[in-house]
């Protein structure tokens, strides 16, 4: 990652970081003889004062129905219209791809012994240029997050598994993002890295969103076993199940800036659902988010032969994918570092980080 990302807590003090809050005013109580009748009553009254129209919500909203994701296949002739097509939802499965089962589950399993580790060593034995590193802030929601080599500060770690890992699911996204840049018509970004994002939690103990949140273009999951998954899209809340040995595809936040608002995408990680009745005492989670250097600059890229630059200020018009009119820049630009770090603690997931960058006309 860039040297200029060493130290943040010096050049980023945390001005998002919550403050404690003062101790609850006093409230009148109730008197000791007040009954329950007269709750009863003053609720009846309220009730009845309600249009009829209006109905009581439910307590809890039902949970989405689990579905599968689209399918693609790295081996058809015709892959990059399927990709296409089927990112339209923000999320697909690809089949057919180079990564074997073997090493996934080798991968996974070194992946395990991490969390092993003793507390000392998981702290000492990684690199902290965020957002590389150990993250053991939340006991039940451990996660590592590591560069594509799978670097470590300890020669008695050796990742080869989890590292010849990184660089096959590397490959198969640089393919599908080469695709999309062909299908929807932007350029295709010379300036991609790749993070191993591994995290580890037991059923039941963890709410489904939790977890830090790092901006991506895609991110990968292998799917090893029979595991659902819980995203959240520009549509909502969806639930899906990828076939076994496929690898879910989730477009982020920057993939969605650099098409113009033509594709959608997933805020956050797939997260695997817990505490169904079918999961391991520990669930590991192995994502590898293709991401950009912190020094990169966001913004909606041209297609190829468009005129002007993309920049603000110059000519701020780009082709729709394709679609042979113009339309005006959806986004501004932005740097990515400052927006990096500000989702990566806010956890901005429930209401999208990428709200303040809209231009006003969208």
């Amino acid at each position: 990652m860039a040297s200029s990302t060493h130290n943040q807590q010096q050049h980023h003090p945390n001005p998002y970081g919550t403050t404690a809050a003062p101790p609850p005013t006093p409230s009148t109580q109730p008197h000791p003889h007040s009954t329950s009748d007269a709750a009863a009553d003053a609720l009846s009254h309220l009730l009845q004062r309600l249009p009829p129209s209006l109905s009581i919500p439910n307590r809890r909203s039902s949970p989405p129905s689990t579905t599968s994701p689209p399918l693609v296949s790295l081996s058809d002739p015709n892959r990059t219209l399927s990709i296409l097509s089927a990112s339209q939802l923000g999320y697909f499965q690809l089949t057919n791809h180079s990564i074997s089962p073997e090493l996934a589950r080798s991968a996974e399993s070194e992946s395990l012994s991490l969390f092993n580790l003793p507390l000392d060593q998981k702290e000492t034995s990684f690199p902290k240029n965020w957002p590389l590193g150990f993250d053991g802030e939340d006991t039940e929601d451990e996660s590592f997050c590591l560069d594509s080599s799978c670097s470590t500060e300890s020669a008695e770690l050796s990742l080869t598994s989890l590292r010849e890992f990184t660089g096959e699911m590397e490959k198969v996204g640089l393919e599908v993002i080469e695709a999309l840049s062909c299908a929807v018509g932007f350029e295709n970004p010379s300036r991609v890295c790749s993070l191993m994002w591994i995290s580890d939690g037991s059923p039941g103990n963890k709410p489904v969103m939790s977890g830090k949140f790092f901006p991506y273009v895609v991110g990968l999951q292998y799917q090893i076993r029979c595991q659902k998954y819980s995203m959240l899209t520009d549509s909502g809340w969806v639930s899906v199940l990828p076939q076994v040995d496929s690898v879910l595809f989730t477009l982020g936040d920057i993939a969605q800036v650099w098409s113009n608002g033509n594709l959608k995408k997933v805020r956050g990680r797939a997260t695997p659902v817990l505490g169904d009745g079918n999961n391991s005492p520990h669930c590991i989670s192995m994502s590898v988010l293709l991401t950009l250097p912190l020094d990169s600059t966001v913004s909606s890229l041209l297609p190829r032969g468009a005129a002007g630059d993309g920049e603000e200020g110059g000519d701020n018009e780009a082709q729709d994918g394709g679609a042979g009119k113009r339309k005006e820049r959806r986004f501004h630009s932005f740097p990515f570092e400052d927006y990096a770090w500000r989702v990566y603690h806010e956890r901005l997931l429930l209401k999208d980080p990428l709200d303040r960058y809209r231009s006003p006309e969208t």
